[in-house]
């Protein structure tokens, strides 16, 4: 896989530099709530300006239609990239039309533009392959040269993910470089205990990663709402706590497979209950109880894993050589349920080993609750990229990019 510091060896000064990137952030209306994503790809893109290359910067944002749609514009996000450049940064209000073209063609060496959202085009995550190819021949008409620094997207076959490479002369920009350097660490030069600890919401996101890691982990930590079907499966009451009836089988499985194995697969031996899910808005007082993870009342639902459990996961983390981190470990965007997942953080920080925060809502979690991202090993910029390496997938971006 050829980087970006070979690119920049060749000589870029007036050339047409793609850079897939991923400025997938969350937005409130048009105000950016976490620019993570953005900053992330700003080295590769400063490199390329710095040496007089045109930049042409590409992103999704959001699950658009495959048509237009303002709510999913990536107008903020290319004037968030203009800020922390310093710099102005032109943008296209289409992806492959009059104005995309216009605005390459009016770019100056040095000079960075972003062009719309991809999949305002149907052919960005086309299935079919000619439909796909005919939105890659358009994109590739923009540029002389692409860097794929999205990792955000490694994981997906589309146009600008895993066609579009093919038709240039292509790069790893810094940010791929890192992440995959940091996942190698996770896969091939593990350095042990090595801890895991899975939240979210949703076990069925996480059940094909567990199966890799009953093989490959000393300890998994379990939390998130994912954590009640697991309850559910060890045989507890669990209330109306989010459950995967139809992953009992899979987890009951896992727990006795973990235990053959002589992994420590953990799960709460507490939890924050309430009568209801907590307003969001208002972010108003929850009132929530502290019950045995074995105790829960039938009308209540678990939302954050309890002080007992942050204490235990704590104390498995202490010793790690290397902690792989994906998931809250509750609501963490209300603060009577931040708890958990802020244990979780910081036994990460105060971890002596390789720590790797997975990407996703991970990732927002340490910066919405105020935490110093430079005191973690790595902040991956893409949950659903790094758990599909981590179960052995082949990613179509980082193969696309493979000479």
């Amino acid at each position: 896989m050829k980087t970006i510091n070979e690119l920049l060896s060749e000589g870029v000064a007036g050339r047409r530099v793609f850079v897939r990137a991923d400025l997938n952030v969350p937005l409130d209306g048009t105000t950016i709530t976490d620019d993570g994503r953005i900053r992330a790809v700003v080295p590769t893109v400063r490199a390329l300006a710095e040496a007089g290359a045109r930049v042409v910067v590409a992103s999704h944002l959001g699950r658009p239609k495959g048509t237009p749609d303002p709510a999913f514009s990536l107008a903020p996000a290319a004037a968030r990239l203009g800020e922390l450049l310093g710099a102005d940064v032109a943008f296209a209000t289409d992806t492959v039309g009059e104005s995309a073209t216009a605005t390459v063609d009016g770019l100056a060496d040095g000079q960075v533009a972003v062009i719309e959202n991809l999949r305002f085009n149907a052919g960005e995550t086309s299935k079919d392959d000619a439909e796909r190819g005919a939105f890659a021949d358009r994109l590739a008409a923009l540029a002389d040269a692409y860097v794929g620094d999205g990792f955000g997207a490694v994981h997906r076959k589309h146009a600008s993910v895993f066609d579009l490479p093919a038709r240039l002369p292509h790069y790893a920009g810094y940010l791929i470089a890192t992440e995959v350097g940091v996942l190698r660490k996770l896969t091939d030069d593990v350095k042990r205990p090595y801890v895991v600890a899975l939240g979210g919401a949703k076990v069925s996101d996480k059940l094909a990663v567990i199966d890799q890691l009953l093989g490959k982990a000393d300890r998994i930590l379990i939390g998130g709402g994912m954590a009640y079907t697991f309850l559910k499966a060890q045989g507890h009451e669990i209330g109306t706590s989010l459950v995967q009836e139809d992953q009992v089988p899979a987890v009951r499985e896992y727990l006795e497979r973990a235990g053959k194995n002589g992994v420590e697969l953990l799960v709460p031996v507490d939890t924050l209950v309430a009568a209801e899910f907590p307003d969001m808005k208002s972010k108003a007082p929850a009132d929530p109880a502290t019950v045995a993870a074995d105790a829960m009342p039938a009308g209540r639902m678990g939302l954050d894993i309890g002080p007992a459990t942050s204490a235990l996961y704590a104390s498995k983390l202490a010793d790690a050589g290397t902690v792989f981190w994906n998931g809250p470990m509750g609501v963490f965007e209300h603060p009577d349920y931040a708890e958990g997942t802020k244990a979780v953080a910081q036994a990460l920080i105060d971890s002596p080993g390789f720590t790797v925060v997975g990407g996703g809502d991970s990732a927002a979690a340490v910066r919405t609750l105020g935490f110093d991202e430079q005191a973690f090993g790595h902040i991956s910029t893409g949950g659903g990229a790094s758990l599909e390496y981590l179960e052995g997938k082949t990613l179509p971006g980082l193969a696309a990019l493979e000479d």
